[in-house]
């Protein structure tokens, strides 16, 4: 029939630089596969990172002045409800 093979479990013997380099190879070739998958592969792919870098920026950028924006027309409208409410209320003292 079949061999028993339980004692013998194929065991492979290297040293820690080889493993490094094995390591590393599948490292950069699964680095390499990733960057194909999603089209980052080419010459221009370092200019696409900076592209979309600078429009994260902007766009960071923008949704910050909107939000200062927001809160200047919030409390310029509290000021001014304010300022209503003051010249309400001293109109009819007189």
């Amino acid at each position: 029939m079949g061999q028993d093979m339980s004692g013998d479990l194929g065991r492979v013997s290297m040293s820690e630089i080889e493993l490094e380099l094995i390591i590393n190879r599948a490292a950069e070739a699964g680095a390499r596969k990733a960057l194909h998958d999603i089209g980052l592969h080419d010459d221009y792919a370092a200019d696409d990172v900076k592209e979309l870098r600078g429009l994260l920026d902007s766009w960071r950028e923008a949704k910050d002045t909107a939000l200062k924006t927001f809160v200047g027309w919030l409390t310029k409208g509290f000021l001014v409800a304010i300022a209503f409410g003051l010249w309400y209320q001293i109109r009819g003292e007189k």
